[in-house]
């Protein structure tokens, strides 16, 4: 009888906690996978690859499809010698390059997002992505979302909603990028860029999520996944041993990046800042579902002007905007996840 009370009791606990989640209107539930797409400009920086890898090896997320992403419309990535006939196209030949290093290839669903920018916020850049999203969210639910993780613009989210809006309920975007709330006490960094750079791949899509939407948004902004901060000492260390996945890893930001063959002197530290993405969907907390390590402020949204630049909205919704991330337990995540597929892989 006693066994059978405690059982009650931790079911009404665990209900209880579920209700309390609906109530502060983030309906999850304990115990789901999470759906999710990731989307990216895989043809960029290597901090992509490291997102990437570390989401394909969670196994708490259900990953409907990667969307490869355009990047600045001039066609030069980090990856110089990367090919395709565009950035999307680009973007997804990266991406099945690392999955045929994870012997993955074809296992998963990679598809172009829009070649280019958006440039008007009424008219969508329609592509593979773009519907893939819309396929995904329909499938969706508010209580048990799709999942949009988006390490670069917003052209393919944006476009998506343009082309169908019911889905917005059914959708948590997350994403890397915007510049500072002084809501949040943020300070701008020495030389910094305005708008930040991510935004400034597509304002125009930009205007689309935050200005017309209704999908619920948690930013990542730039004073953010700056402190995603990781040694070249730790890359030596904890990625490089890791496998033929960690030899790459290494080679895409140590032998190009930080060797300096693409112009740049960039010292000690690389920052790894797409890899929130993983830590704000397969690393939340198992009882009352949240990524409960971080940090977060709700903050009234604000309009993007045509410059991006912030405007004050004053009939504006509430989103979650991040001020510190649990680096600790991303990348230790990461590097373990990384040993541990080594190990399962024929010596």
């Amino acid at each position: 009888m006693k066994r059978l009370l405690s059982l009650l009791a931790f079911v009404c606990l665990l209900t209880a906690g579920v209700v309390k989640a609906q109530i502060a209107n983030e309906p999850f539930e304990a115990g789901k996978r999470y759906s999710v797409i990731i989307d990216n400009d895989f043809m960029g920086d290597p901090d992509g690859l490291f997102q990437l890898a570390h989401h394909i090896l969670s196994s708490s997320c259900d990953i409907k499809g990667i969307v490869g992403a355009h990047l600045g419309g001039n066609g030069r990535g980090f990856f110089r010698n990367l090919q395709g006939k565009d950035e999307a196209d680009m973007s997804v030949n990266k991406v099945n390059e690392a999955l045929e290093v994870m012997g993955m290839k074809g296992q998963l669903k990679v598809v172009p997002g829009a070649p280019v920018k958006m440039v008007d916020a009424n008219k969508p850049v329609e592509s593979e992505g773009a519907r893939l999203i819309i396929e995904e969210a329909l499938k969706a639910s508010p209580e048990q979302p799709l999942y949009v993780c988006v390490g670069g613009p917003l052209t393919d989210i944006a476009s998506a909603w343009l082309m169908n809006p019911e889905i917005g309920k059914n959708i948590i975007l997350i994403w890397i990028g915007g510049q500072e709330y002084k809501e949040t006490g943020a300070i701008v960094p020495p030389g910094y860029s305005m708008p930040e750079y991510n935004l400034n791949l597509s304002i125009a899509a930009a205007q689309v999520v935050f200005n017309k939407s209704d999908m619920r948004i948690w930013q990542i902004p730039r004073d953010v996944y700056r402190q995603c901060m990781y040694s070249m000492t730790e890359l030596e260390v904890r990625v490089r041993p890791q496998g033929k996945l960690g030899a790459y890893l290494y080679d895409s930001l140590a032998g190009g990046i930080m060797a300096g063959r693409n112009g740049f002197s960039m010292g000690e530290t690389y920052i790894l800042g797409d890899s929130p993405l993983v830590l704000m969907t397969a690393l939340m907390s198992n009882f009352e579902t949240d990524p409960a390590s971080s940090h977060y402020q709700y903050v009234t949204i604000p309009t993007i002007a045509d410059d991006g630049s912030y405007r004050y909205n004053h009939e504006g919704r509430q989103i979650r905007v991040y001020d510190r991330i649990d680096t600790r337990l991303m990348f230790a995540d990461m590097e373990a996840k990384l040993q541990l597929f080594a190990n399962r892989q024929p010596k």
